[in-house]
């Protein structure tokens, strides 16, 4: 598969969230999700325990489902953004994740990282590496799609409804987790920029807190 022409620099600061600028018809090839999910395995991870596991879906009548339950998490998270903030219906950032919701399932694939067992039923202090773990090689496979011209999504509102996705997708609830669903397509374009951040001297700290 050509990459794309980006340096390391340039991958990591335009690798975005991808709705509606997702190609919704194009199919993703297996063995392309599987490139990228090889490369996601090489992520650090704690104990080199490779606790992640990956389901991965383009069935459309399984995608329908898993859109369902996302739906009912993007209504809540989407009411209480509006009565917080008072946004408006238009309000870009709004406007941009409706798309996607409107659309969730017509996504070519999405990609569920999941870690097992559970981390949410294990020790506190053994939690943290569990998540993280899963989420670093979750943003590999990101990274890994973006330079293959592909557009994904971490999104988490069917998290909810887990024990539903569960059932759908055979997953055994008890002993595994799911942490995020990734929509995943080829992107219309390639020319993403680096998001508007604040001023890193607003976030960061040497030595002490204060």
């Amino acid at each position: 598969m050509t990459l794309l022409d980006l340096t390391p620099d340039e991958l990591l600061s335009t690798t975005r969230a991808v709705r509606k600028r997702l190609d919704f018809e194009r199919p993703v090839p297996r063995e392309l999700l599987d490139e990228c999910l090889a490369l996601a395995q090489q992520a650090p991870n704690a104990s080199n325990s490779e606790p992640w596991r990956f389901v991965v879906v383009t069935e459309a009548d399984t995608k329908a489902k898993l859109a369902e339950c996302y739906r009912t998490g993007w209504a809540g998270y989407r009411k209480a953004i509006e009565e917080e903030a008072r946004s408006t219906p238009d309000a870009p950032v709004l406007g941009s994740a409706q798309y996607l919701a409107d659309r969730f399932h017509e996504v070519p694939a999405m990609v569920l990282p999941c870690i097992v067992p559970r981390a949410d039923t294990g020790p506190v202090a053994g939690q943290p590496g569990r998540y993280g773990s899963v989420m670093q090689a979750a943003w590999s496979f990101q990274l890994a799609a973006r330079a293959r011209g592909l557009g994904t999504c971490w999104t988490t509102l069917h998290l909810p409804r887990e024990r539903d996705a569960a059932e759908v997708l055979g997953i055994p609830y008890d002993d595994v987790q799911q942490v995020a669903l990734i929509t995943v397509g080829y992107s219309l374009g390639t020319d993403f920029k680096p998001g508007r951040r604040v001023p890193l001297e607003s976030i960061v700290r040497y030595e002490r807190w204060s």
